[in-house]
């Protein structure tokens, strides 16, 4: 099964995929963008550059994507493998769909939508996505606004994005309230986790 943690920059994704390595010894973790490929090298590059074009910025996520999927993701579900990737396509949704939102030089009617249209005919939709759920203005806070994504305006469209995303798939979508000590956080994914893996099981 393939599990997805996505939230707002400083919610603490990260930090809980890599508390969840120590439980889940034998899954296949991995991460998008990707740190392993020279199209996750190029993203990476973009989300450094303020004047990336976003419709171009949009296709570089979209190419890491692809080749994730073939490359990991699914050789490892056709093995039977959990796997479990901090951020996938609900990140480029929300994310993505929030920078054309606010690109002056492109006019698209609905952007999310778009975005999510684009991925529609290739990618593999999540058995379990965990949302950690923060507010704007804290995760700009943790996140230190280290690049164009990590502003607290910005990132109130994208949290707007992962509502919608939520409200049209609730059940694939565990919401956690990602204000809570560290510990609990990882309780609540952990729990969530353990029940997901029970039922396919």
């Amino acid at each position: 099964m393939l599990v997805t943690l996505e939230g707002l920059d400083g919610s603490g994704k990260t930090t809980v995929w890599e508390a969840v390595h120590e439980r889940y010894t034998e899954a296949v973790f991995t991460r998008e963008p990707t740190d392993d490929s020279w199209y996750g090298d190029a993203v990476y590059r973009s989300i450094e550059d303020d004047d990336a074009d976003p419709l171009a910025e949009l296709f570089l996520y979209t190419a890491d994507h692809a080749d994730h999927l073939s490359r990991v993701i699914e050789p490892a579900l056709e093995r039977g493998d959990l796997v479990i990737s901090d951020r996938y396509s609900d990140s480029r949704f929300a994310y993505q769909g929030a920078t054309l939102a606010a690109a002056e030089n492109h006019d698209l009617e609905n952007p999310l939508e778009y975005v999510v249209d684009i991925h529609d005919p290739f990618s593999i939709t999540p058995d379990l996505t965990i949302y950690l759920d923060l507010d704007p203005e804290t995760a700009a806070t943790r996140a230190g606004t280290t690049n164009k994504f990590e502003r607290a305006e910005y990132l109130e469209s994208v949290r707007d994005n992962y509502e919608r995303l939520i409200e049209r798939d609730p059940d694939r979508f565990v919401r956690v309230d990602a204000t809570q000590s560290p510990d609990a956080v990882l309780e609540s994914v952990t729990d969530a986790l353990a029940a997901a893996v029970s039922d396919s099981s």
